[in-house]
Formats: C-alpha cells, sequence, structure tokens
C-alpha cells in the first residue's frame, strides 16, 4: 500500500477566545484539526486502473478507420451519415463499442451487434498490420507501479478478444495483474462497473485506495461514479482538458509518462 498526496482545498477558521475555558477547547480542537488533516491529505494508493487506447495506446485513428469500414453494414451509406456517425464515435470514445452502435442504429440490437462485429475484425486487422504503438513511458509506468506493489489493471471499450489482440502485439498481454472490457464488467462506461470490477478482481479494501486514468470524458465519470480517490485525465487521446475536467478530473496530465510524478512516486 503506497500513501500519495490527495488535492485538497485550502480552509481557515478562526478560533473563539471569549474566555480561558473556550482557548483551552479551540487549542484543543486545533490539535484535532491538525491530527485530520494529517490523514486526510494522505491517499492510500493501492489500485490503478488504466484505459488503453489514448491513454497507454496511440492507434493512430484505428477506432475512426473501423468505424468507417463497419459501417457500411448498419446501412450508413452516406457521407454526411458517415460524417455524423464518426463524430458520435468521437464523442463517446471510451465507450463500449456495441454500446455506441446501439446508439448508431437506434436500438437495433441485431444492427449493432452486426456492426460491432464487423468493427472489431477491421480494428483486429489494423492491429496487425502495425497500426498501434505503446505511448512513451506507458510500459515503464505500469512496471513502476507494481515493483512498488501497486496493482494495475487495464480497462477499455473493446470486446475481450480484440483487447487481448491489442495487448498482445504489443507484448503486453502480462503486463498488468489483469485486464477488462464492459464484457467482463456488466456494463460499460460511463458507469462505474470498470473500476469497481477492478478492485474487486484484485482485492483493493476500499474505492477510495484506487486512481483511474484515461482520455476521455467518460473515463472520468465511470471513476467518478465508482468514487475512486483520484481520477486522472491525460492529453494524449480524445478529449482536450476542458472536457476532462468537466467530466470530473482531478487532475490532468500531459502523458501517462507523468504519472508516478503525480503520485509522488518519481
Amino acid at each position: 500500500m503506497t500513501s500519495i498526496d490527495r488535492p485538497q482545498q485550502d480552509s481557515t477558521a478562526a478560533p473563539d477566545l471569549n474566555d480561558d475555558v473556550e482557548t483551552d477547547l479551540d487549542d484543543l480542537d486545533e490539535l484535532e484539526d491538525g491530527f485530520d488533516d494529517a490523514h486526510e491529505d494522505d491517499l492510500l494508493l493501492e489500485l490503478v486502473v488504466l484505459d488503453l487506447a489514448g491513454t497507454t495506446v496511440s492507434d493512430d485513428g484505428v477506432v475512426e478507420d473501423a468505424f468507417r469500414v463497419a459501417a457500411e453494414t448498419i446501412g450508413i451509406d452516406t457521407e454526411d451519415a458517415l460524417d455524423a456517425a464518426i463524430e458520435l464515435v468521437r464523442d463517446t470514445m471510451g465507450q463500449s463499442k456495441l454500446d455506441v452502435f446501439l446508439m448508431l442504429t437506434d436500438g437495433d440490437e441485431a444492427r449493432a451487434a452486426s456492426g460491432n462485429a464487423a468493427f472489431e475484425a477491421a480494428y483486429e486487422r489494423l492491429v496487425g498490420e502495425g497500426r498501434v504503438e505503446a505511448i512513451a513511458g506507458a510500459e515503464d509506468t505500469v512496471r513502476r507501479l507494481r515493483e512498488l506493489g501497486v496493482g494495475v489493471v487495464f480497462t477499455t471499450g473493446f470486446a475481450p478478444a480484440t483487447r487481448d489482440a491489442l495487448l498482445a502485439s504489443l507484448g503486453w498481454s502480462e503486463l498488468a495483474d489483469d485486464a477488462l472490457s464492459p464484457a467482463d464488467a456488466g456494463r460499460g462506461r460511463p458507469a462505474p462497473d470498470l473500476p469497481l470490477t477492478a478492485l474487486l478482481r484484485f482485492g483493493a479494501s476500499a474505492v477510495d485506495t484506487v486512481v483511474v486514468v484515461g482520455d476521455t470524458a467518460s473515463d472520468m465519470l465511470s471513476g467518478v461514479n465508482a468514487g475512486a480517490g483520484l481520477v486522472v485525465g491525460v492529453l494524449t487521446g480524445a478529449h482536450d482538458e476542458e472536457t476532462l475536467l468537466e467530466a470530473g478530473a482531478d487532475e490532468i496530465i500531459t502523458s501517462i509518462a507523468e504519472l508516478p510524478a503525480l503520485l509522488g512516486l518519481d
């Protein structure tokens, strides 16, 4: 278990000095407040939940390219319709890809399943062509965390087979403690299921010992909804700083390589 600084707001209180008794009581209160503040400043760190594409992995637009391939299978056959679909894909980055296809097909489960299968096949093919690579410092960050006894679980909106193909292409199949998809957890982001399932599988003692890291608003919302002790946005993926902060990020870093320093572990 590792202790890191928790972001907090400053607060001040004027002591009541009306008489000696109140002064003594105020002094006691101040001692107790100081003790509490010292403990509130520390976040006990047991588990880091890391997103894949955009956070630890750079895929050079592969997600959008795979959606373009899959679009025809769900009847998107005009440029305007395709542009609108790609805009939705960008807005919902980080969410379950099946959920996105359900949105695109107005809830038609059969068409959504067909589109998702086509997307997953196209993505796996593009991964096999070498279109993805690790973001600089990502692997070192994961190894550093685990060396210090901190658990690491990858999460993604991809289906398990696609997730595993992606990890295998990077030589990361055994890098983290676990890797989870919506199918493993129940619901995809922004629901809290992925971080909470990571907590349960790893055996962390409480949700406030968990740090959630991602590049999308959905990642941030998932961490907030799970009650994570710290929610961190990175700027190497889909969404900008303003979007991440609005979605609940406690901290923003330029890339995953800065995470150990943020956590005081460098």
